[in-house]
């Protein structure tokens, strides 16, 4: 009965460190495969980084704007600041402010793109108030890289309209605002200027995490093994040597 019951016991924990041991090791693997995915999109972005800056002419030609994400921009154009937008809730530097965007009518054409110009301190005071913006009359020159439009947030109810706002959706500005939005953003980039900043994060893809995380699945699946090693295999091979060590079996006469 005793026999028995060790029996099962045996039997339940190995079928339990199997399958814990099974799990973590798939899930380590599981990232190590995101890692691998998202660094092939981060070598396509360092691609898109190499390529030719793209003018004027040849932002407005482009028909789908989407192939060309993260690719260096310089054009000239026309601020729009009647529809600027201040997306509220925005860090850059450890503060939180707004992000400020603004169309821009490209030269030559009737192809407008949103700029994402930079970032401006908020008056925790009076949320109600702007930052103090300065935006050119007439042509000005805008670098930058493309980029889709600003993530959203948990969007609150009553924001979506008005200066300010919590986020901002590419279709539904273009048919609030009238303008031919192209289908991305551009992310102007530069030094300070206008009362914004511009020290925007480098686009990664967080492949570090992936790793930690593998790191963690890989150790957890040998600790599992490990103790069921010492535990269920060497440590009762060691008890039972010793214990006939200390009762040796008589020989027989």
């Amino acid at each position: 009965m005793i026999f028995a019951a060790q029996s099962r016991r045996f039997w339940l924990l190995t079928f339990a460190a199997l399958l814990t041991a099974g799990i973590t090791f798939s899930l380590g693997h599981w990232q190590l495969r995101r890692a691998a995915q998202k660094e092939a999109v981060q070598a396509k972005i360092q691609v898109k980084n190499t390529l030719p800056t793209l003018d004027t002419w040849a932002l407005a030609a482009t028909n789908n704007i989407a192939n060309e994400l993260h690719r260096k921009a310089s054009v000239v154009g026309v601020w729009q600041p009647a529809h600027t937008v201040y997306l509220d809730n925005r860090p850059m530097g450890g503060r939180t402010g707004f992000w400020v965007l603004t169309p821009l009518a490209l030269q030559g054409g009737n192809r407008v793109v949103l700029v994402q110009r930079g970032w401006a301190p908020r008056d925790f005071n009076d949320r109600t108030r702007l930052p103090q913006v300065f935006t050119p009359v007439g042509p000005v020159a805008v670098e930058g890289r493309i980029a889709p439009p600003p993530a959203k947030l948990y969007a609150f109810k009553g924001v979506d309209s008005g200066p300010i706002r919590q986020n901002l959706d590419l279709n539904d500005f273009r048919t609030e605002t009238g303008l031919p939005l192209m289908e991305a953003a551009l992310l102007q980039t530069g030094p300070p200027g206008d009362g914004l900043l511009r020290d925007w994060v480098p686009a990664n893809q967080g492949v570090d995490k992936h790793y930690g995380y593998a790191f963690q699945w890989f150790s957890l699946c040998a600790l599992v093994v490990g103790l069921y090693a010492w535990f269920q295999l060497a440590l009762p091979v060691r008890i039972h040597l010793r214990a006939r060590r200390r009762d040796p079996i008589d020989p027989m006469p």
